[in-house]
């Protein structure tokens, strides 16, 4: 299993990227590949992903995101994709919160999972990640930016970029907005 690469970044995709190690090119999924800067050496924690039709790598800034990435995909039905997906949407610290207090309605509206699948996330990772002080304050956020205009996608991302210090519906509301222009 690999679980850990060091190299140079040749390349940055939409959902990729490509590192040089030892001499090799590897390509590497990712939920943000942006924050890579090409020509610069990258350290990515890893999932090495064996399947039917090949194998496929996907890189983490931190064990702890590879941890939570491997931790979704222990839902059954879930595959690299929709948990690399749901990883992209959404801070892992407020994915925890969300399912850690049972809050569907940030899963479905803010993260984009299907009611089923956000049902099942809740039911086998609730009780994994333990309780948390997460309240509905994302999803109103997220639900006055629509109201407001702005584009699920556009809110999604207003709502994913929300510093974690930023405390309170109101105050989360205004570093969204500002996140925005």
């Amino acid at each position: 299993m690999i679980r850990r690469i060091r190299g140079k970044v040749l390349s940055v995709g939409l959902t990729s990227a490509v590192v040089e190690v030892a001499g090799f090119g590897i390509e590497v999924r990712m939920s943000g590949p942006e924050t890579l800067s090409i020509g610069h050496e990258a350290t990515l924690a890893t999932y090495l992903a064996v399947k039917q039709d090949g194998m496929e790598l996907y890189g983490f800034a931190t064990d702890a995101d590879r941890d939570f990435f491997e931790l979704i995909l222990s839902v059954s039905g879930v595959g690299t994709k929709t948990a690399l997906s749901v990883m992209r949407r959404s801070s892992r610290d407020a994915l925890v919160g969300a399912i850690g207090s049972r809050d569907l309605n940030y899963l479905t509206k803010v993260v984009g999972l299907g009611k089923k699948s956000a049902e099942k996330m809740l039911v086998e990772l609730a009780d994994k990640v333990g309780p948390q002080a997460h309240s509905d304050q994302d999803s109103e956020v997220f639900d006055t930016l629509v109201a407001l205009g702005y584009t699920e996608r556009e809110a999604r991302k207003a709502v994913q970029d929300i510093p974690a210090d930023v405390i309170g519906k109101d105050a989360r509301l205004k570093a969204s907005l500002s996140s925005t222009r």
